[in-house]
């Protein structure tokens, strides 16, 4: 077939360096650019197949997130936005790993295994991030999408969650949204006003945010969009690329993991700020306190900030949807005990605090608590567990996560709210709730809509960041790593909570924990490298250090580890 013929062509000019391999994970495929231009090409063949498998559009991103800017990577994206199915995900690691001259056999396998018509049309969206080499990396998947035959449009540079969209909005046929930046743009602002208009007297120091672009594409496009916001709120930009290093000394992950603020983000006490990562598919808010000690809200603060808004909002509708919040291990132990223990409580007292046109009066408690699930670390885990219910909230605690709506809940929420015979309180929820729900990209999690809908949440509940932040106070926390020959040996249940191998890590875990107060701790192999993840929380950071540091020694010793064993922090 030609087709083929042009696919060997192309991919001499896109070879394999022998012998490599690579996994595609949670993230895709993540690793220095230069190893990545034969990935890239292969990338475009998979997505034209996946595109005549499914009959739809498939996007396919080049980024690495929040790597630094010396590598990249790629991602793809299935039809309604959401990430690739898992059985896709082995065939994207069987081409990526094939050596050259088994290539044409490896494409012909996925062919025949998924029984694809070739002469299926195949459309391919395409983007990319800020790094030096995504602009020869993005060409090579086009020259793969190119060499099948199938159609492309490429988006240029477009955060991660805005090429998501773009491939929800084309499936669906506009319904979701309209396929352009300027589209996704018009959508999200207008609902952000919507939700906003109607709070009185915010004040120009309600409406100002200090934002960290981490030197990425989320810095460029939040400029863009700020003209759309109308005043509505009030940007200050750093770390926008103009002169950083993307992700250096800044960003979503080092905000995160060092406990502090980004380099070059001058704040003064009590004000709201927020670090994108480096494709903008995360966010964590932070602040200084009068003492100048800083404060961190991460996903798990951002979890609870929303599930009790919209719980609240669902309470005044009249509306007895189930909402869940999903989580994983690494969710501090006082969000989980928060939300399973109090969270009615505060949402009552919250009532009383809130503006006057959101005051109601509940006749009756809400129907049920939210519901929290905890599931296996990784986006894929989460979105799979919160499409089960009406409304899934899930946050990573490193800042990454979204709201899904289940087609039944958003019919309920658009019925009432233009249902003229309703009362005016129930039908004024319910309208909150129409907006809350575009603001939202349900197909991924999105720094900039996560912005929009906190924003707006402490708008309308008329709260401070430092009330958002008083909800419940983390447990002192500490992850640590360590070098294993082999990640594999380790292995995990209870959503990764416990170890089953190798023989006696669990016991020593346990019999460690029990040393501290109010003390958790987990390991888990990374999904990337040779290292185990470990995992420790207790009642004061003494604690946690020491805890997490006997937990590493008991994984070095057990799990096979390598170079020197860790000091004590």
């Amino acid at each position: 077939m030609a087709q083929f013929e042009e696919v060997s062509q192309k991919s001499a000019i896109h070879p394999k360096p022998v012998g490599l391999v690579l996994q595609y994970g949670t993230a895709g495929f993540r690793t220095n650019s230069k190893q990545l231009d034969h990935v890239m090409f292969r990338m475009g063949l998979l997505a034209t197949l996946r595109s005549k498998k499914t009959k739809a559009t498939i996007g396919v991103m080049v980024t690495a997130s929040h790597n630094p800017e010396e590598d990249n990577g790629v991602k793809l994206v299935d039809p309604m936005g959401e990430m690739v199915t898992p059985a896709w995900e082995v065939y994207a690691t069987q081409l990526a790993n094939a050596e050259q001259e088994e290539l044409l056999t490896a494409l012909k396998d996925v062919i025949e295994r998924e029984a694809i018509s070739m002469a299926q049309e195949a459309s391919v969206f395409v983007g990319k991030d800020t790094r030096p080499s995504s602009d020869s990396l993005s060409q090579a998947v086009l020259d793969g999408v190119h060499a099948l035959g199938g159609h492309s449009k490429d988006y240029g540079l477009v955060t991660t969650p805005q090429l998501h969209y773009m491939v929800c909005c084309q499936n669906t046929q506009g319904r979701y949204g309209e396929a352009t930046v300027k589209g996704y743009y018009r959508k999200l602002s207008q609902a952000f006003i919507q939700l906003t208009k109607n709070v009185p007297n915010r004040t120009d120091d309600q409406k100002a945010l200090l934002v960290d672009g981490a030197n990425g594409i989320g810095a460029l496009k939040v400029c863009e969009m700020e003209t759309y916001l109308k005043n509505e709120l009030q940007l200050s930009l750093f770390n926008d690329g103009s002169s950083g290093k993307l992700n250096h000394l800044c960003g979503a992950d080092y905000v995160k993991v060092q406990q502090r603020a980004p380099k070059g983000v001058e704040m003064t006490a009590g004000e709201r700020c927020c670090s994108y990562d480096g494709d903008a598919d995360r966010i964590v808010y932070y602040y200084s306190g009068s003492a100048g000690r800083f404060h961190l809200l991460d996903g798990d603060k951002i979890a609870t900030l929303i599930s009790t808004y919209l719980k609240e909002l669902l309470t005044q509708a009249g509306l007895d949807l189930q909402i869940a919040v999903v989580q994983t291990a690494y969710a501090n132990g006082s969000s989980t005990q928060y939300l399973e223990d109090t969270m009615k409580v505060w949402t009552h007292t919250l009532l009383s605090l809130s503006n006057t046109h959101m005051r109601s009066v509940l006749t009756s408690p809400p129907s049920s608590q939210v519901i929290v699930r905890c599931t296996k670390t990784g986006v894929k885990h989460l979105h799979h567990a919160a499409q089960e219910f009406d409304i899934g909230v899930y946050f990573e605690a490193n800042g990454h996560g979204t709201v899904l709506f289940s087609k039944a809940a958003e019919k309920k929420i658009q019925k009432l709210a233009q249902d003229s015979n309703t009362n005016a309180e129930r039908r004024r929820a319910a309208l909150l709730l129409q907006n809350t729900v575009n603001l939202i990209n349900q197909t991924v999690g999105d720094a900039i809509s996560d912005m929009l809908l906190i924003e707006a949440v402490l708008a309308i509940r008329g709260m401070t960041v430092q009330q958002w932040d008083a909800i419940y106070t983390d447990l002192p926390n500490r992850q640590l790593k360590v070098k294993v020959a082999d990640r594999r040996v380790i292995d995990t249940t209870d959503a990764e909570r416990r170890t089953v191998s190798p023989a006696g890590l669990q016991e020593a875990i346990d019999s460690l924990v029990k040393k501290y107060r109010q003390a958790r701790s987990f390991v888990r192999p990374s999904g990337t490298e040779d290292v185990v993840r470990v995992y420790a929380e207790a009642d004061t950071q003494e604690s946690a250090d020491a805890l997490a540091h006997e937990v590493s020694l008991a994984v070095y010793r057990l799990a096979g580890g390598v170079g020197e064993e860790s000091k004590s922090l």
